[in-house]
């Protein structure tokens, strides 16, 4: 299976420094997110895309929606890969960030996930990708999810590392799912 992974486009939150895990929050794609879309549609424009998995927040969905005008994919939301549930939403990612350094692998606050909950939620969704009968899959999501995928298909990326791994909007990465399976000896 070809496997392609995107962060979203920038969002006015991204702007302001906030965490987001709530779908119905007001949360959607400014226009640097959407040029920054349209230009990763020109850059995968060429690609056979037969399906478009993307999470429950909305600017996943919105950046989808840009690439898709040059594939006419089905999207369909999964909700294993909506950005890690911080307990922090609609606050300053910073106040996030200092209520974990004691321990930001294991941290839990606010009722919300660790970073180790937050990967083995998507590892569980790679288990079901690689079930799936498409050859060519684009997952549109969020940088915390794609870390996992990066340290899932390039290896050799410890847990205290993920957070190391910069992820830029709408920046992809392609794969063989196959390889990754190899490379990290299976989910």
């Amino acid at each position: 299976m070809n496997l392609y992974v995107m962060r979203h486009g920038r969002t006015n939150y991204n702007e302001l420094g906030l965490c987001n895990d709530d779908p119905n929050a007001d949360v959607f794609l400014n226009d640097i997110g959407r040029r920054q879309a349209q230009a990763a549609a020109e850059q995968l424009r060429d690609l056979l895309i037969d399906r478009i998995i993307v999470s429950p927040l909305r600017r996943t969905r919105q950046t989808a929606e840009i690439v898709n005008q040059y594939h006419d994919a089905p999207i369909e939301v999964h909700p294993d890969i909506v950005d890690i549930r911080s307990g922090f939403d609609g606050r300053a990612v910073s106040e996030y960030f200092a209520a974990i350094a004691h321990d930001p692998v294991n941290a839990r606050v606010n009722g919300g996930e660790s970073l180790l909950d937050h990967k083995q939620r998507v590892l569980g969704f790679i288990r079901w990708l690689r079930a799936q009968q498409q050859e060519n899959i684009l997952v549109v999501a969020h940088e915390e999810t794609i870390r996992v995928f990066v340290a899932y298909c390039e290896g050799n990326i410890p847990d205290e590392g993920l957070r190391d791994l910069n992820i830029g909007n709408c920046e992809y990465r392609c794969y063989r799912l196959d390889d990754c399976d190899k490379a990290f000896g299976g989910v």
